[in-house]
């Protein structure tokens, strides 16, 4: 079974300012192309996906993920984003 998906607050305003879905969110945290870690927070990942929808640009989701559920804690189409 999928963990459940929480957004904060940052995340949804991100999302709503950037014309971001949250289909294409949970489909890049659930299933990314490639994951890193946040250098100034070992704590987040940032999970990539291309978005065909935004033609391929890649969506980044800094996430965290605990035993009860992933957080979303920001995204962005990210133009510096290469597949790894």
């Amino acid at each position: 079974m999928d963990k459940p998906i929480v957004y904060t607050e940052h995340a949804l305003v991100a999302m709503a300012e950037r014309g971001l879905d949250s289909q294409w969110v949970e489909r890049t945290v659930r299933n990314p192309q490639w994951t890193e870690l946040d250098p100034n927070d070992p704590v987040v990942v940032r999970r990539f996906r291309a978005v065909p929808e935004r033609g391929n640009r890649y969506l980044r989701v800094a996430c965290v993920e605990t035993v009860e559920n992933i957080r979303i804690v920001s995204a962005f189409l990210d133009r510096r984003a290469r597949p790894r």
